[in-house]
């Protein structure tokens, strides 16, 4: 029997990885087998992280040997990029709601390569998950990595259950900006409101991570009518050129009230996909139609607007639903997981595009900070861990 070494794998997963619906996604996926290829033959010497040491204070990079071990039911990933999301900065303030204990390493949307598979953790039969691939040293990879953090540095150690495989098609930034925003939105869009053809779609902070990522899905997947609100006209422009039906700049309840009606005829919107919270949030409600539906995905704000029965019940009858991809993780994992496996999907086969607003090195990680705590990205802030 003739012997298969590293370098008959390489050969078999290029002509395996060059295939693509067009030239385009061929050179690309050639490309992303070449770096898998570059990094397996780079031994690590030492792992390098960008450290919280002090809420609101400068990260510190640094540099340590000694890996640590793997317990079941984990794999170990070398990092390529990891987004660097509005929850980190809020842990890096102090201002989350769960306060790591310091110092620790931020950074849970991770893409990369594995580097080590321990074996797998015993599931209980209501968490099993069918969905879950098999996973092998060398594959190319995205993380959600929620529990553990440790996204901004050369290695990171997740769960099994948080880790998928990527196809050559989609490069390590592209991967490293889909998982939480567009998984978020599928959720909510799809599965919750369950929007149809030519509904009407209300999608507030639309320039934002999340809300680009509601605007394509909502428009380019379902076909529906987005109308996106932004921060700014200039931001409004880059949603219109995802896709959405119009957009607009937020100034004050009324203008939006005004323009929702111009625009639905009165009507009114079928789904609201709100992410931002106090006054916006309030506005929002304004808009939706009688027996619409209200996706709640987060607030941005930190403005957590208190509203009493009687300002619900004269509104419009309507269903608010809260959405939480953490959450289906922890109660329903094989949603979590066929969920984001149909984002990867989509993105493969080029029905979705992340916007990448900003890529930063590892070692400019505080100006990747500062970019979001300015509020006027648009899109995904990516951190270059292993540039190739």
């Amino acid at each position: 029997m003739a012997t298969i070494t590293s370098k008959t794998i390489f050969i078999q997963k290029l002509i395996s990885n060059f295939a693509g619906p067009t030239p385009l996604k061929r050179v690309e996926s050639l490309i992303n087998a070449v770096s898998v290829r570059r990094f397996a033959d780079k031994k690590v010497s030492s792992i390098k992280s960008a450290v919280i040491k002090e809420f609101n204070q400068p990260l510190i990079i640094e540099t340590s040997e000694n890996s640590v071990p793997l317990k079941k039911g984990q794999v170990r990933i070398g990092v390529h990029c990891c987004a660097v999301n509005v929850a980190d900065h809020l842990l890096w303030t102090g201002l989350s709601e769960t306060k790591p204990k310091l110092p620790f390493v931020a950074g849970f949307e991770i893409s990369g390569e594995i580097l080590e598979v321990a074996p797998k953790a015993e599931h209980s039969a209501d968490s099993e998950s069918e969905d879950e691939d098999e996973l092998r040293v060398g594959d190319r990879v995205l993380a959600l990595n929620k529990v553990h953090l440790g996204g901004f540095s050369s290695e990171c150690i997740v769960d099994y259950k948080d880790v998928f495989p990527i196809p050559p098609s989609i490069n390590y930034k592209t991967a490293a900006a889909l998982a939480d925003s567009y998984g978020t939105a599928m959720l909510g869009l799809a599965r919750r409101a369950r929007v149809q053809q030519n509904e009407v779609v209300l999608i507030t902070a639309a320039a934002g991570g999340l809300g680009l990522a509601a605007v394509d899905i909502a428009a380019n997947v379902y076909k529906t009518k987005v109308i996106g609100i932004c921060g700014t006209e200039d931001k409004s422009t880059l949603v219109r050129e995802k896709g959405a039906w119009t957009a607009f700049s937020f100034r004050n309840d009324k203008i939006v009230k005004g323009e929702v009606d111009k625009i639905s005829e009165g009507k009114g919107v079928d789904v609201v996909f709100e992410a931002v919270g106090g006054e916006v949030f309030k506005s929002a409600l304004e808009c939706v139609r009688a027996e619409g539906k209200v996706i709640v995905a987060g607030f941005t704000s930190r403005d957590m607007t208190q509203l009493t029965l009687a300002d619900i019940i004269q509104l419009p009858s309507f269903s608010l639903i809260g959405v939480s991809l953490f959450n289906y993780r922890n109660k329903m994992l094989p949603v979590y997981r066929r969920t984001i496996l149909d984002v990867i999907d989509l993105c493969d086969q080029g029905m979705i595009s992340p916007v990448i607003a900003e890529v930063f090195p590892l070692d400019n990680v505080n100006d990747a900070l500062h970019s979001i705590s300015q509020k006027k990205t648009t899109g995904k802030v990516i951190l270059e861990i292993v540039p190739f």
